[in-house]
Formats: structure tokens, C-alpha cells, sequence
């Protein structure tokens, strides 16, 4: 495929070298410096675009890419107040737009898991539930996409908790996250199930950006030739 890259930070850098050693061709790089490069026009020399970037500016890029005609993996985080808008564009191009929150396999197989284990918890006396996700100093939203993405699945299986809080839980059903950003740490994401005798923690470490990476170049194969909103769990089929 001919792969357009929004945002050429360190992660644009892996997606290329993953890409290229996949057979695909980079057509396009778009960065800070270059930003008048990211033109329809441009845009239409690619097969696929895959966008990471900052929030303040991926509505503007998804929707440019709507209008190239062209399927857009999204990689930034921290726009979500305006999926909306950006399903609405997307609805009227008759656009694609593969959306996740984390593109790592394995972190979507912890989404898995993490439903299941609020559904055994369900119902089980004396167990509070809790989150902590840590992150490199450089990443600006808190709590993290994949944190939200865990905090709202594990609400929809777990009745005993109704919301998520930064802050201290106002009510035993406000489940809170805590968010810490430290050096260059790639992502952790750890949820505690806690009672006076015991405690279960399920926890996923990524290495390095790499698992990111390749999960991105594979969700932008398999968004060609395809229509709508697409996810991890149809790439993954789970």
C-alpha cells in the first residue's frame, strides 16, 4: 500500500520502518515543519493514512482525509468530547476510520480480559476496584485513552461501579483512576480488585512503542477497501 503518515515524531518513525519492512511505501510524512503539505490533493496519492498527532489538531486531519477519499487509522488520543463530529464526517464522505484507543494487540487482548474479570467480580462482597496507569512525562492527556477504554468497559460489567473519577471517589460507586507520568515509560495500565484478606491485579507492561506501531501499520491493512467505523475487535475478531 502507499501509506501517508500525519505526525513524524517517534512514533511516525517506527510506524515507517515497520510499514517499509511490511512492503509498503510512505508517500507522504507530515510534521510541524511541513504542515502546508497536508493538502486533498496530497492526501489522494495515498491508500491510507495513519495519524499520529496532538488532539488539537486530528479533527482537522480526520476530516481531510474524508474528504481525499482515503481510510484514516487514528493514533492520537484525547479527542474524544468530539467523536461525534468526527463519525459525522466520516458518515458524510462515506469515509473510514478505524478508531482505537491503544493499537496494541496485546493490550486489546487486557480489554478481554478485563471484561471478564469484572463479570466474575460481580456480586463478590468486600472487593473495591481501582486503576493506575503510568506513562512517559511527554504524554499530554491524563487519564490515558486505554485507561478511559478500560474504566468505561469495566463499568459496563461491573454494576457495583457507575463512574470514574481522577479525584477522590465521592460515592463507593466512582471508581478511581490515578494517572502518574514518570521518564520515558511506554505504558502501564494495573486494575486492583482489594478486600481486607486479599487482592487481585491484572496488569499490562508494554515494552516499547514498537507493539503500538505494528498494531497501527496492521489495523491500516486491514482498513482498505473497507467502509465505517472499524476497531481492534474487528481487526482481532474478538
Amino acid at each position: 500500500m502507499k501509506i501517508a503518515l500525519i505526525g513524524y515524531g517517534k512514533m511516525g518513525k517506527i510506524i515507517e520502518q515497520i510499514a517499509i519492512d511490511r512492503g509498503h511505501e510512505i508517500v507522504l510524512k507530515i510534521d510541524i515543519s511541513n504542515q502546508n503539505e497536508l493538502t486533498v490533493e496530497n492526501l489522494k496519492k495515498a491508500d491510507v493514512a495513519i495519524e499520529f498527532t496532538i488532539p488539537s489538531s486530528a479533527i482537522a486531519n480526520y476530516k481531510l482525509c474524508f474528504e481525499a477519499g482515503i481510510p484514516v487509522v487514528s493514533g492520537t488520543t484525547g479527542w474524544l468530547e468530539n467523536k461525534e463530529q468526527v463519525l459525522a464526517d466520516m458518515e458524510a464522505k462515506n469515509g473510514t476510520f478505524f478508531y482505537a484507543s491503544n493499537f496494541s494487540l496485546g493490550v486489546n487482548l487486557f480489554f478481554a480480559l478485563n471484561k471478564k474479570l469484572a463479570q466474575l467480580m460481580t456480586g463478590r462482597e468486600g472487593y473495591d476496584v481501582s486503576m493506575v496507569e503510568v506513562h512517559h512525562t511527554q504524554k499530554l492527556d491524563a487519564p490515558s485513552g486505554t485507561a478511559i477504554t478500560l474504566a468505561e468497559e469495566l463499568i459496563e460489567n461491573y454494576p457495583e461501579k457507575t463512574s470514574w473519577t481522577m479525584e477522590h471517589p465521592q460515592s463507593p460507586e466512582q471508581m478511581h483512576i490515578g494517572a502518574l507520568r514518570e521518564g520515558t515509560v511506554p505504558g502501564i495500565h494495573r486494575i486492583k480488585y482489594e478486600s481486607d484478606v486479599d487482592y487481585i491485579t491484572i496488569e499490562h507492561s508494554a515494552k516499547s512503542r514498537h507493539g503500538f506501531a505494528l498494531g497501527a501499520v496492521l489495523a491500516a491493512e486491514y482498513s482498505f477497501g473497507k467502509k465505517g467505523l472499524l476497531t481492534m475487535n474487528d481487526l482481532l475478531n474478538l
